[in-house]
């Protein structure tokens, strides 16, 4: 049976900035703990610390049962790595390590056949067995079959970038979920997942037996899934024993309870500030007073060396402005459009206004048809066209963006690109701060978080101007709070919204479905489906 105990841990940043402190929490065998807070606070920066894969400023971290982890960037993995790879790296060290020599050797033996080279391929053979390489393997069998329907032998040498996101997170899941190690470490699961992934995810934390720490912002996986939540906020962290269905109310008394002490402990600090400086003046015409005078004095200083409780969470408002503008009645039209080897063909039409909601299981097409609209060059049978005034803004959802890399986020806003303008630094910090990204503004793209890139590229849309939205799971890394600030701007926006989601609560706003079935059809719905075959029949 697996726990994890984090004790007192504290983090800094590079530039000296206090992340968090003392936090402490405990993850119990069966227990599926939810470690939740606004973006950039520093949840993946913890998960990385209880993983051992960096250090704390002070505390400890204590895990029994062995540690399976998940980061977050499974499910964008767009490189020439294998399957194999990918499995290796959610496997422990001795795992990894023992794999890498095995691989040196068989490489050393084809090159050069020789004693030493024998040798060395027959101890890296039996440090494989001795680290549990044999017995991974059996397990990742039974782990490509599940997630992707042949065995390891046929799978090991794909390489990751032709798996959907989806079909990247299902493989690890699987892995972890059925491998030996008690504690499992998640951030961001159920990106990337469809719907039936999600509900399949929410059944296996709900069924497993072990101790399990996740990052995630959907709600309804949390409301079904968590036993219990961890809060990051105000430089620090709070668990709530109850599940996600409650946590808003605990949140809110804890705030209230948390403002009462601030509000009495400021009191109590007058009242001891002014009677100091009362006994300070009658201590010099009286010895009995100035007796008073020091043992007051010194009641301050300990009052003031204790401090106040604990720090108040800010409430932080992330407010977009999306504007958009009038354009043509029909912003939309496809006739026969056909994307090859994705999907029949199927005309439809948007009009000026409409929120679509375009759903689907993973690889049926969604994420082509939105980088289609918005000018990419996606191989394609039949017609289709934007409207007058039609300018399409899109949204990735692997927030891959190579002409960002190494620059900062003040530097992007700095030089203009297409319908954007620039901004010099004065206005870049300012449209930052409307999407709390203030204090961000001299980071490099690739160092925010994935929920501060996706609230950059929200930004972005914003100040291009764009008429039609093209928004690819724009809520997957969004924090609660932003995600409901997005759900609002868009009811606001003055144009054409048209979203792939596999987000529950987010589909229920739109008020138009599109369906890219599993069999290549595509067609309109009269509200959310979600129960469709992950695979074509």
């Amino acid at each position: 049976m697996g726990f994890l105990d984090a004790s007192g841990l504290a983090y800094r940043l590079d530039d000296g900035r206090e992340l968090f402190r003392d936090v402490a929490f405990k993850v119990g065998s069966g227990q599926v703990v939810a470690l939740i807070g606004a973006n950039g606070v520093g949840k993946t920066t913890l998960l990385r610390i209880l993983s051992g894969e960096i250090a704390p400023a002070a505390g400890a971290v204590v895990v029994r049962g062995g540690l399976g982890v998940m980061p977050q960037f499974v499910g964008s993995v767009r490189d020439e790595s294998t399957v194999r790879d990918l499995l290796l790296h959610a496997s422990t060290a001795a795992v990894r390590q023992a794999a890498a020599e095995l691989d040196a050797a068989e490489l050393a033996l084809m090159d050069t056949d020789d004693e030493p080279a024998q040798l060395r391929y027959a101890r890296a053979l039996a440090e494989w067995g001795e680290a549990g390489g044999y017995d991974a393997e059996v397990l990742w069998d039974t782990v490509t079959v599940a997630a992707l329907g042949v065995p390891f032998d046929r799978a090991r040498f794909r390489e990751v970038r032709t798996l959907s996101g989806g079909e990247q997170k299902r493989v690890v899941l699987e892995a972890l979920l059925r491998g030996p190690e008690q504690v499992l470490l998640l951030d961001e699961p159920d990106n990337y997942l469809d719907v039936p992934g999600k509900r399949w995810l929410e059944q296996r934390l709900v069924d497993t037996d072990k101790a399990v720490l996740l990052v995630s912002h959907d709600r309804e996986l949390l409301a079904v899934a968590a036993t219990h939540v961890v809060t990051v906020e105000a430089h620090s962290a709070w668990t709530h024993t109850g599940g996600f269905g409650t946590w808003h109310d605990a949140r809110k008394a804890r705030v209230e309870r948390l403002a009462e002490q601030h509000r009495r402990w400021a009191e109590e600090h007058d009242r001891l500030v002014e009677l100091v400086r009362t006994l300070q003046i009658q201590a010099r015409i009286s010895e009995s007073m100035a007796a008073k005078y020091r043992a007051t004095r010194t009641r301050l200083e300990r009052f003031e060396e204790a401090g106040p409780p604990p720090e108040l969470p800010a409430e932080e408002k992330v407010t977009p402005r999306l504007r958009g503008g009038r354009t043509a009645v029909r912003a939309i039209t496809c006739a026969g459009l056909e994307l090859k080897n994705l999907m029949r063909p199927f005309d439809v039409e948007v009009f000026y206004g409409d929120r679509v909601a375009v759903l689907g299981p993973n690889g049926s097409g969604k994420s082509h048809f939105l980088r289609l609209l918005g000018g990419d060059d996606v191989a394609h049978d039949g017609a289709w066209r934007l409207g007058a005034r039609v300018e399409p803004g899109l949204f990735a959802q692997t927030h891959q963006h190579p002409e960002w890399q190494g620059r900062t986020l003040v530097d992007v806003l700095w030089h203009g690109e297409g319908p954007r303008r620039g901004l010099d630094r004065g206005a870049a910090m300012s449209v930052l701060g409307r999407y709390g990204l203030g204090a961000s503004g001299d980071q490099r793209f690739e160092s925010l978080s994935g929920g501060q890139q996706a609230r950059f590229q929200v930004l972005l849309l914003e100040l291009s101007g764009a008429t039609l939205l093209l928004l690819d799971e724009p809520t997957d890394n969004l924090d609660l709070g932003s995600a409901e600030a997005l759900q609002r701007a868009l009811d606001e926006f003055a144009g054409t919204v048209v979203a792939v989601t596999h987000d529950r609560w987010f589909a229920r706003s739109f008020d138009r479905f599109l369906l890219f079935r599993a069999d290549g059809e595509v067609v309109e719905t009269d509200g959310p489906v979600w129960d469709v075959a992950r695979t074509r029949s």
